[in-house]
């Protein structure tokens, strides 16, 4: 996880109400004077009438249209429309008016390499890649046997994960005290359809649960391993698609020493990738085409990627793979609502470039002074970091008597103290300067940062 400078946003302008813009400003207008602007009539109808917004029928690129939204006035403008250049122009207009921070959605990483060499650059003050950030998500989830989502917390010392539990692992029946079996894991919470369990010693873990757990990367990955002992870290990873996310997630995995195996249809395309993917075996051929993949033993593979340029192949690779054996599928989702459809019918995880981009935007954009935050479950609930100021009220106090004045809903996770990661307990006396992480239901978020 990247830690950005916090900026506080009373007025936030968003360019775009498709899928990315709708969310982000659906999660803002909780706390912020939002305006929605959109060329498309019948998505401004439907924003005015489903959110807490000022929804705006025009071109985001046009300063007249901006000035409509009085941008003069505004604190942020976040461009998230489905075109790079729209994207780029739009943050480029905005910065006529210097106060105002701007924040650019892209797809394509040239962009992003462009950016980061430069102050400010196109004018953005900050750009999230959508399909840089969504092989970032996968090569993090499939480093952990059943992880649905992982994140870093104080410079690499804590992990936060998100495991669901399979029928058949050991654990499903015990109690959190007889799983927890782990020198420096906490705990945090169990997600539930019906809600959020912040666990007990006597709390039982069923079939599906969702565990949150915060902890050292070690505990969390020996955690991963008592989960589902028969899974291990993948070695024999297929990636089904050339297109640009899959040959991120290639580029990830080289670095990371990994030499995964890539299936792409188009032959100028799959030269492409051969050339500039050295430790990847790159294979011409159709990956729906259930021949080749049983000849190249796709079955056996650890884990099999999805990402191909639509749902409907991406669904049909993964089922396909998960029927010849394969041990786990990752599929990219475009369409966000499509996600739990796909895990629902056979797909281990479902990863959504679009809601994950809007999940970096919004907790960018959150204007607390949290050094990093980590949402979870559609914003059910967050794990924060905050460093503990010199006049902090939690200075010299112990974790149990600042878990009395909080609300139900919070867990201290971990706290880094000179580079060394300490598990809260009860007696725990936090110090100026300590890293502290904190996962908390949204509606303790507030007093968790007032606090904090």
């Amino acid at each position: 996880m990247v830690t950005y400078a916090r900026v506080f946003a009373v007025r936030v302008i968003v360019v775009g109400a498709g899928e990315v813009g709708s969310s982000i400003a659906e999660s803002l207008s909780r706390e912020h004077d939002v305006v929605v602007i959109d060329i498309d009539g019948d998505r401004v109808d439907s924003l005015t009438y489903s959110l807490d917004v000022l929804a705006i029928q025009g071109d985001g690129s046009e300063i007249e249209t901006l000035e409509d939204a009085d941008i003069a006035d505004a604190d942020m403008l976040i461009a998230s429309t489905d075109d790079d250049e729209t994207n780029i122009v739009t943050c480029g207009t905005a910065g006529v008016f210097p106060d105002v921070f701007t924040i650019a959605r892209v797809k394509s990483p040239k962009f992003l390499r462009t950016w980061e060499r430069g102050d400010r650059t196109f004018g953005v003050d900050f750009m999230v890649c959508t399909d840089l950030l969504a092989a970032k998500t996968i090569v993090g989830v499939i480093g952990l046997p059943t992880a649905r989502d992982v994140d870093m917390f104080s410079e690499g010392l804590v992990q936060m994960a998100e495991f669901e539990i399979p029928d058949d692992s050991p654990v499903v029946g015990q109690t959190v005290q007889e799983a927890d079996r782990f020198d420096s894991l906490t705990f945090a919470a169990i997600v539930r359809e019906d809600g959020i369990v912040i666990p007990r010693g006597d709390t039982v873990l069923g079939a599906g649960d969702d565990i949150v757990v915060i902890g050292s990367p070690e505990s969390t990955r020996k955690f991963s391993a008592a989960i589902a002992p028969q899974q291990t870290v993948p070695k024999d990873i297929v990636i089904v698609g050339g297109s640009e996310v899959g040959y991120q997630v290639a580029r990830l995995l080289e670095s990371r020493d990994f030499a995964p195996r890539l299936i792409e249809r188009d032959e100028t395309r799959a030269r492409w990738l051969a050339e500039h993917l050295p430790s990847t075996t790159v294979m011409q051929s159709d990956a729906t085409d259930r021949e080749f993949l049983e000849r190249e033993n796709v079955g056996d593979a650890d884990v099999l990627i999805a990402a191909l340029e639509n749902d409907q192949q991406n669904l049909l690779a993964g089922l396909l793979a998960d029927r010849l054996g394969t041990n786990r599928t990752v599929a990219v989702v475009d369409t966000v609502e499509f996600a739990d459809l796909f895990e629902a019918v056979g797909i281990d995880v479902a990863v959504s470039p679009r809601e994950a981009t809007a999940e970096e935007i919004t907790r960018f954009t959150r204007g607390r002074r949290a050094e990093n935050v980590s949402v979870i479950e559609g914003d059910r609930a967050e794990v924060m970091e905050f460093e503990v100021g010199e006049e902090g009220k939690a200075v010299g106090r112990r974790i149990a008597d600042l878990a009395s004045e909080l609300p139900p809903g919070v867990v201290f996770g971990a706290i880094t103290r000179d580079g060394e990661l300490i598990s809260p307990r009860g007696d725990t006396i936090v110090r100026h300067g300590d890293h502290v992480v904190v996962f908390a239901d949204a509606d303790a978020v507030g007093a968790v940062t007032e606090t904090l």
